[in-house]
């Protein structure tokens, strides 16, 4: 049934820095007043969307890839990317991600992880890592080691609406009081560099990854450059904020209606604000803020009808 979208259920995570903005912002049933992250569209064994409803209703995003290839139509072994929406209510660890070739050795075939966040709320004034200032490994090595925080790591003053491309290899760290959708390769992998020395509700630190965080840490830093182009489609301003071999990532802001033309290849999607309607030969579909979808390969032309922000990736 390609003609037909793919909503999913969400996975939830709990963090030691997780707050309970996904309850209030999103209306979603959280765990716990610790939640960090929602995995929305997410296809890693650590945890599976599920098909909320039709006819695939009830299987894992896994099982859905291995079992209906045809539905998405990619190369790829495994489904490629994870979206993510993540509540900081405290400040990340300082921390950085292999590329695939790193990990593909050293992380028992995982892929990397380049990552891409979309800023959707934040406390004034919040602030993000991203980067920093050691000129060569050996600097890069000494200033963790001595614990010269301040001076090793750049920080960015954020608002909502702010995009950031994260490639492997950056260092970086969600601050206290953020809201994202993160848009990145299907990955797990973290190497925690700083954590504040916060710990648990045990007493115990999280563990830190020092070897291999600065093993594969870009230095120096090379701030990723990213050139957005916009172009209006029917009611929908369609802005693109990256593509390239990992993923292309949108945003479509919908006020009225808009008819699209068949996709060429699968695409995922991510409400995140307002209400209004999808449409296609097979029917239509109602939606609001905090839906997440996938439009599998051979959907068809459709339209979106509404007042509607959507977060939009693909391969």
């Amino acid at each position: 049934m390609a003609n037909q979208p793919i909503f999913l259920e969400p996975v939830f995570q709990e963090r030691i820095w997780g707050g309970k903005q996904l309850r209030e912002q999103f209306n979603y049933d959280i765990p716990s007043d610790r939640t960090g992250e929602c995995w929305a569209v997410s296809a890693h064994p650590n945890g599976q969307s599920i098909v909320h409803y039709g006819p695939y209703k009830g299987l894992k995003l896994g099982e859905l890839w291995d079992q209906q290839p045809q539905l998405f139509g990619s190369s790829a072994v495994k489904f490629p990317l994870l979206t993510k929406i993540l509540d900081a209510s405290d400040d990340l660890s300082v921390q950085v991600h292999p590329d695939d070739a790193y990990a593909q050795v050293n992380e028992n075939g995982e892929l990397g992880k380049t990552e891409c966040w979309y800023i959707l709320g934040c406390e004034p004034g919040a602030e993000i890592i991203y980067g920093h200032h050691a000129a060569s490994k050996e600097q890069f090595k000494q200033m963790v080691d001595a614990g010269e925080w301040d001076k090793l790591l750049t920080k960015v003053t954020v608002k909502p609406g702010d995009f950031f491309y994260v490639p492997s290899g950056t260092l970086h760290a969600l601050g206290k009081g953020i809201q994202v959708l993160e848009t990145q390769q299907s990955s797990d992998t973290t190497y925690r560099i700083y954590d504040y020395d916060r710990t648990d509700d045990k007493g115990a630190k999280r563990e830190l990854h020092l070897d291999k965080g600065i093993e594969v840490t870009t230095v120096p830093h090379v701030g990723a450059e990213t050139t957005f182009s916009s172009e209006t489609l029917g009611g929908t301003e369609v802005t693109t904020f990256v593509s390239n071999s990992f993923f292309t990532v949108q945003k479509w802001n919908t006020n009225g209606e808009t008819s699209f033309p068949e996709p060429a290849t699968f695409i995922i999607c991510s409400v995140i604000d307002g209400s209004g309607e999808l449409e296609n030969s097979t029917g239509s579909y109602p939606l609001t803020k905090g839906d997440h979808f996938i439009l599998p390969l051979g959907f068809g032309a459709f339209s979106l009808r509404g007042q509607l922000e959507l977060i939009i990736s693909h391969e």
